[in-house]
């Protein structure tokens, strides 16, 4: 991968060579650290449903070979003579977004991830400074401008605080952009990676907090992460107790559903976020759910660096990480199954010390 003359550094880490392949070991190169860059060594890194769905190709615009990671999580080993915020050693996180314009209106206000030119993507993105492609965290070392690094609050569990770099901060910005905290009537569709982290995210901000699932039997689960209430949603007899109820709705299913039954659970000038899916809504939402009441449906797309950090400072504070399931690197392929089936509490995260081995 060796371009333009760019000083590189050997990483090793596992790729998609293909939609149809599986996550293989892969050899590559990263470039040589410039003056604002740090260095991370990776120690741990979550796997996201992006990182699977980019990997197969299913929004038809995958180049490979790739790399995926987003929820990076390491310790500095060498930043460049510009950097002035970390030093060697320092544990550190990585999100979504490596770079961005810096200078237009959305990055001016910390909202790199809607900056005007796009930003540089963690992986299957392009180095707006060098023209090549970026690698993410399923790999040894990280190679990024010191102003997308992330500083890790002491105390908090690294593998636990890897998925806080994208389930984390995508729940958290609309619970802070909707200013929900003491006395806020909260609800959660979804209990998953991003579902949970939600719940724990506005229960410690000081919400009432409800679950919305269409499948029994998660109420035990629910109430451990601190749930106060469990509401079936495929219940017109439970959905009917909590009309006119919540301030704020985060919707977290990742794929096309009927929002338009949330709609009169809430209260006057309440918000239904969307958080899960970016594709287009089979059933046409009703005008009328939203005009009475003053109603809104809105969406977040993952959050900016500066907020990203609040939130990592938050969770240091209140001791909140995800809830993990720790593998080595050579099950991913295997993990992606299991992320297909739902079968994972909460979230798989990659022991990168596994790619020595």
């Amino acid at each position: 991968m060796r371009n333009k003359g760019i000083p590189t550094m050997d990483v090793m880490g596992y790729a998609a060579q293909s939609a149809t392949d599986a996550l293989a070991p892969f050899s590559f190169e990263r470039r040589d650290p410039r003056h604002d860059d740090v260095v991370v060594d990776i120690l741990y890194c979550g796997v996201c449903h992006t990182d699977l769905h980019l990997a197969r190709n299913h929004g038809g615009f995958t180049t490979y070979p790739l790399v995926p990671g987003h929820e990076i999580v390491g310790r500095v080993r060498e930043v460049g003579d510009a950097v002035s915020r970390f030093k060697v050693g320092d544990m550190v996180g990585v999100g979504c977004m490596v770079d961005s314009c810096q200078q237009c209106k959305p990055c001016l206000k910390g909202w790199e991830q809607d900056c005007a030119e796009g930003p540089t993507f963690t992986y299957a993105s392009i180095d707006r400074h060098d023209g090549t492609p970026t690698c993410g965290g399923y790999s040894d070392t990280v190679v990024v401008t010191e102003n997308f690094v992330l500083a890790l609050p002491d105390g908090l569990d690294p593998a636990g605080a890897a998925p806080l770099l994208c389930a984390g901060i995508t729940t958290w910005s609309p619970l802070h952009r909707w200013n929900v905290g003491e006395g806020s009537k909260v609800a959660v569709i979804g209990l998953g990676g991003l579902g949970h982290m939600a719940l724990k995210l506005a229960r410690a901000l000081g919400a009432d907090v409800t679950l919305f699932t269409r499948s029994s039997g998660k109420e035990e689960d629910a109430f451990r992460i601190g749930v106060n209430h469990v509401v079936l949603s495929s219940d017109p007899a439970q959905m009917a107790v909590v009309a006119g109820r919540f301030d704020v709705i985060i919707d977290t299913v990742p794929y096309d559903h009927d929002v338009n039954p949330y709609m009169p659970t809430l209260t006057l000038e309440g918000v239904l976020v969307l958080v899960g899916y970016m594709g287009p809504l089979g059933t046409p939402v009703n005008a009328g759910g939203v005009v009475r009441g003053r109603r809104a449906i809105t969406g977040s797309f993952i959050g900016g660096v500066p907020e990203t950090q609040r939130m990592l400072d938050f969770c240091g504070k209140h001791g909140i990480v995800s809830d993990v399931e720790i593998i080595p690197i050579q099950q991913i392929n295997e993990a992606y199954e299991r992320m297909l089936r739902s079968d994972v509490k909460y979230r798989f995260v990659i022991d990168i010390a596994s790619l020595k081995s």
